[in-house]
């Protein structure tokens, strides 16, 4: 015979629980009282962390950098821009960095994620350059950005100005956009 249990002993059953593990118990009470826990409760706050966000364009390549504080993690399209070949690609996008004491002390307390679409790989890496050192002349929590972003126009404009120069279209009557076929004579 199976004896049924009366909703008087599940009561006595749960207080023992709740002697034995507290955790449980807790566990519970928070399945009970979800909805009344919810309005009352209020979570705890996110840290709030910098972001600066900036693009860079050149031909027909676009780059978007991101910088977050970090540990001086360089990444262009999730590839550590130490590792990238060949070197003179390299040398180009970190040039921002290696211009000045300033911005290398920016980079070792930051993170800066690049990603980059369209063009070739020159045009990328000219974009990516022009979008870390945006980033870098625009981070505010440093004090030196105004004399930043005058090192970067004294060294090179396209470093903070995007090159908007594009190829010309080609046209009809010739092989490239001014060339024309040759005539024979003969």
């Amino acid at each position: 015979m199976v004896e049924e249990k009366s909703p008087a002993s599940f009561d006595n059953l749960n207080k023992e629980l709740e002697a034995l593990n507290p955790e449980v118990a807790a566990m519970e009470a928070a399945k009970k009282g979800a909805k009344k826990a919810a309005v009352g409760v209020r979570k705890p706050a996110k840290k709030k962390v910098k972001v600066v966000l900036s693009k860079g364009k050149r031909k027909t390549a676009v780059a978007r950098a991101r910088l977050t504080t970090g540990n001086g993690l360089i990444t262009v399209n999730n590839v550590d821009v130490n590792l990238m070949k060949p070197k003179e690609v390299r040398e180009l996008i970190l040039e921002p960095v290696r211009l000045s004491d300033k911005t290398a002390e920016i980079i070792r307390d930051s993170d800066v994620k690049i990603v980059v679409y369209g063009g070739g790989a020159s045009g990328q890496a000219q974009a990516a350059r022009t979008a870390l050192a945006k980033v870098l002349a625009d981070e505010k929590t440093s004090s030196y950005s105004e004399s930043i972003k005058r090192t970067f126009m004294d060294y090179d404009r396209s470093l903070l100005v995007d090159d908007v120069r594009l190829v010309e279209p080609k046209k009809f009557l010739g092989p490239k956009a001014r060339a024309r076929f040759q005539k024979s004579y003969r």
